[in-house]
């Protein structure tokens, strides 16, 4: 018998600590429970959005910053809500800029323990403690999904994005990597070492464009908005 069922067996005769347990992971799941539904709740009614990701280490006035600052007023001005991690960087400066051009602008930050408040630009504000909960709010609330240049988090969500279109398990929809010199080693990679080893399909790397400029990505990020 193996160590997991005898645990099971041993759990089910043992009141006490079969209890502790189910307190502790009921607890936990009815965070997880009251997280999704806030969410749901808070953006129901959102209509539509791209998802902008990107650094949280960007400053004002650098080029990222200003990049993802015109991306967000772009998107306002073709009424579609900007959607970012809620944080510092490129998140606040692409909130920033559908905020100043009256864009709707919203931010799902993360509990992190050296993250900083969500930034002052978002009209919507939600703070997650799971990522997962926080992803999956990205996928379903957005038309569209722009890739500044960023991090792990940022690598992680972008690949998020394609595996769940990819897959089929989200609806087909727009990914931009913003940023030609940025992004361009990943993308030789993908498009040789990846796809001639096998690894993904011939058509994966059409998935996704490559761009630098803040109007093309937007307009390919909208592409699928009204149909």
């Amino acid at each position: 018998m193996s160590d997991a069922k005898k645990k099971i067996e041993r759990l089910s005769f043992d009141s006490a600590e079969s209890m502790d347990l189910f307190q502790r992971y009921s607890h936990r799941m009815v965070r997880i429970q009251t997280e999704f539904v806030d969410g749901f709740c808070a953006l129901a009614n959102l209509g539509p959005a791209v998802t902008v990701y990107g650094t949280a280490r960007s400053k004002e006035g650098d080029p990222e910053y200003e990049r993802a600052r015109a991306v967000g007023a772009a998107l306002a001005a073709r009424d579609v809500a900007t959607m970012t991690g809620g944080g510092p960087g490129a998140m606040e400066a692409a909130n920033r800029g559908a905020h100043e051009a009256g864009g709707m602008s919203v931010g799902l930050s993360i509990e992190l323990p050296f993250e900083e408040e969500p930034n002052p630009w978002v009209d919507i504000a939600l703070r997650f403690r799971y990522f997962f909960v926080r992803k999956a709010m990205f996928s379903w609330y957005s038309n569209g999904a722009i890739a500044m240049p960023g991090g792990f988090g940022t690598l992680d969500e972008a690949f998020e994005a394609l595996t769940l279109v990819q897959t089929h398990k989200a609806p087909a929809m727009p990914i931009v990597l913003f940023g030609l010199e940025y992004w361009g080693g990943l993308v030789d990679w993908l498009r040789g070492t990846v796809l001639r080893s096998g690894k993904i399909s011939a058509a994966d790397p059409d998935l996704f464009c490559v761009t630098d400029d803040p109007e093309e990505a937007v307009s390919v990020a909208c592409a699928g908005i009204g149909r």
